[in-house]
């Protein structure tokens, strides 16, 4: 079989493969959580093998033991999250008013000159947009994410399915890749073994390793800003370290809107403003600087744009379950491309030389 048609059986192969996740795509979500959730347990199952514990014991042991820490935690902060998402949404628009009126007050002379009498024109129509936009986003969060049967389905399936499939993909883990391995092409197979361990150091750089910054960034600044006395700190601090999976935009995110309810919480005391400021300043510092050098490091090579891109492509073609696969796929196809663009440096569309072949050898004696 020719070059040509064997890239063409495999192009043609992934195609059928998209087609068929894209026509699946409600039903995906448990399963490929699993899938996730046993990629980033794998490695304490592998550790437990090594030191003679059976594959099906270690995953059974390591699963149950996520499972029981992950119920407890629903149970406990579950409950006080819910109630802070609700009160934060119906107070919302009061905040963004008070914030205006402590702007307007304190600029008012210099906000005239500029504005001129379109000053409460604009004044009224700001708190207008947001009083429109909380009560769209209390709707939501009321129908989409707390009623609904769909919902309930959905949350049943996580909680079941997904620690059903993980267990399993976690007990057959090393036979299923050798087994995979057998499938690729002979010619081809250490090139494609070493794009593949490519990705896989990418992807566990990042999903592993990001992860884990995510988990301690959560855990800081929700202590810090709770026990600083915040509104909603518990929320936001939470909010601020899950969403730093994409570098900057939890920090600028959480540190805006803690900011804005310190101002108006605290007003006129600046005091405890500066301590929100300080509790990011020391957040941003350990996450650059301590935490992202050396449980991310810099092999990842998921530049934020690009991620970010994934992360709304894949949401929007697949729900969820796209966001649970923009990362990894994000970071095969950076690898990919790394590879073509190594490849196309090498060849003659770039050099403009004739590709020098290596000499043959003697042709073999006719019989």
């Amino acid at each position: 079989m020719t070059l040509q048609r064997q890239v063409g059986f495999w192009i043609g192969g992934l195609l059928a493969i998209a087609l068929a996740l894209y026509v699946l795509r409600g039903i995906l979500l448990p399963f490929i959580a699993g899938l996730a959730l046993a990629y980033f347990l794998d490695p304490v199952v592998s550790r437990l093998a090594r030191v003679g514990i059976p594959r099906a014991f270690g995953a059974i042991a390591v699963i149950g033991a996520f499972v029981v820490v992950f119920v407890v935690l629903a149970v406990l902060i579950v409950p006080v999250l819910a109630n802070q998402l609700t009160a934060f949404v119906a107070r919302l628009p009061s905040y963004v008013v008070q914030l205006q009126a402590l702007a307007t007050e304190q600029n008012r002379e210099w906000l005239q000159r500029v504005l001129g009498e379109r000053l409460p024109d604009v004044s009224r129509s700001v708190a207008d947009v947001v009083t429109q936009s909380t009560g769209w986003l209390a709707g939501f969060v009321q129908q989409s994410l707390w009623t609904g049967g769909t919902t309930f389905l959905y949350l049943f399936a996580l909680s079941v399915i997904t620690p059903v499939v993980a267990f399993y993909l976690l007990k057959d883990w090393p036979r299923m890749m050798e087994k995979v391995d057998s499938w690729l092409p002979l010619h081809h197979r250490e090139t494609i073994l070493g794009l593949m361990r490519e990705m896989n150091i990418a992807m566990a750089g990042f999903v592993r390793g990001q992860a884990t910054v995510c988990v301690i960034l959560m855990i800081f600044y929700g202590v810090s800003l709770s026990g600083a006395g915040l509104n909603f700190g518990l929320l936001i601090g939470l909010g601020t370290g899950f969403l730093s999976f994409i570098p900057y935009v939890g920090s600028v995110a959480g540190l805006t809107l803690a900011v804005g309810v310190a101002i108006v919480q605290f007003w006129p005391d600046w005091t405890m403003v500066l301590v929100i400021l300080g509790i990011f300043g020391v957040g941003i510092f350990f996450e650059s600087y301590v935490l992202y050098p050396n449980l991310v490091g810099e092999s990842v090579g998921l530049h934020p744009v690009w991620l970010m891109f994934a992360l709304f492509a894949f949401g929007a073609l697949f729900g969820f379950a796209g966001l649970l696969l923009a990362v990894p796929l994000a970071a095969s196809v950076g690898v990919l491309t790394r590879f073509a663009i190594r490849q196309y440096l090498a060849s003659p569309l770039y050099t403009g030389m004739p590709q020098v072949l290596p000499p043959r050898g003697p042709a073999p004696p006719e019989s």
